[in-house]
């Protein structure tokens, strides 16, 4: 039962709380990407860049993180940053 927790983490080189962190932080920004949006629908001239600008960033370092699994680098001690 622990590995369904472990196993992905470990894959990436992190432990469970270090990526279940990581995650909340990636849930969290898209999730206020998406509040963003709304306002930005409605209100066309506020945050005219906001939201493009984030996911550009959280695909440059979901590229990094599949780079270092595919080459079986571990990603531990790397702090994830956007």
């Amino acid at each position: 039962m622990l590995k369904l927790f472990t196993e992905h983490p470990k894959q990436v080189g992190e432990g469970y709380f270090t990526h279940c962190c990581y995650a909340l932080m990636s849930g969290l920004k898209l999730f206020a990407a998406g509040f963003i949006c709304i306002v930005h629908a409605i209100f066309p001239f506020l945050f005219k860049t906001t939201v493009s600008d984030l996911i550009i960033k959280m695909a440059r370092v979901l590229s990094q993180r599949r780079h270092s699994e595919v080459d079986s680098e571990p990603v531990s001690g790397k702090r994830h940053k956007f």
